[in-house]
């Protein structure tokens, strides 16, 4: 059977029995970086993708350099291990902190004492339809280093997927400050339109998401700038590296079937 495992200051547990101190700062200013990949029979995939984002963002935000795939792979390997997942799918998530500090306030403190530490736990990848909204009270900053990182901070993305559910949607599209079609609480953006996948530029404040890179590498994708409201016979899916979700509906109208989210999300894998 397979179970959740965590890694900490060189200790093995679960990530309710392991501890994180409570001066560190991911737990008192959400200062630090994540990384989720996408393990599938007892291989992560992308890899090397997520830890490139993973270091850009670290030295984007003024932070020591992430550990390395050498230091990270025995450990993802022994994890992966533990937690019988060699034929099952999985989240691991790796996260990096500016570690602990003596001083409150956010001053920030000398390099040299991040913190790493991850966790695994069997997650099954999902592809069904979601119904959206978008939100009025939530907007990406594009021109924020923030918008571009992976952080912590993931307050913004809670309250307008709160936001969604309140009104009996499943997640919120955000637009940006300049009110363009930006991204998911949790996922970038894909529209097919007029036959072309389309997905809004980096300069629109949305994360730099790996399946959304694979998507442009691949010329699958291309970057434009998108209005606030769909086109009529437009398709759209939210994408990430655990999901691919056609929305079904946005602002209590039908969007153009979508089939095949399942065969776009694997065709970006490899």
């Amino acid at each position: 059977m397979t179970s959740s495992i965590a890694w900490i200051d060189g200790q093995w547990g679960t990530a309710a029995s392991l501890k994180l101190p409570l001066d560190d700062r991911a737990l008192l200013l959400a200062d630090g970086l994540f990384e989720t990949v996408l393990v599938r029979n007892g291989q992560p995939h992308l890899l090397q993708e997520h830890l490139q984002r993973w270091s850009d963002s670290a030295a984007r935000l003024g932070m020591d350099a992430p550990p390395e795939r050498d230091t990270l792979e025995p450990l993802i390997e022994d994890a992966i291990q533990r937690s019988k997942l060699n034929a099952a799918d999985g989240a691991l998530r790796l996260n990096w902190s500016r570690g602990s500090t003596p001083q409150r306030g956010i001053g920030l403190p000398a390099s040299g004492h991040h913190r790493f530490w991850l966790t695994l736990q069997p997650c099954t990848p999902t592809f069904s339809p979601v119904n959206t909204i978008t939100s009025r009270h939530e907007r990406r900053n594009a021109s924020s280093r923030l918008s571009h990182c992976k952080t912590f901070a993931y307050g913004q993305a809670i309250q307008a997927r709160r936001e969604a559910q309140e009104q009996g949607a499943d997640d919120a599209l955000l637009l940006n400050t300049a009110g363009a079609m930006c991204c998911g609480t949790a996922a970038n953006l894909l529209i097919r339109r007029r036959g072309q996948w389309l997905t809004p530029a980096l300069s629109s404040g949305c994360l730099p998401g790996v399946m959304r890179g694979r998507a442009l590498s691949q010329g699958v994708a291309m970057e434009t700038e998108l209005e606030a409201e769909f086109e009529a016979d437009d398709q759209a899916v939210l994408i990430n590296s655990l999901s691919c979700r056609p929305i079904a509906s946005h602002n209590g109208k039908a969007l153009a079937a979508m089939t095949g989210a399942l065969e776009v999300w694997q065709s970006l894998l490899h």
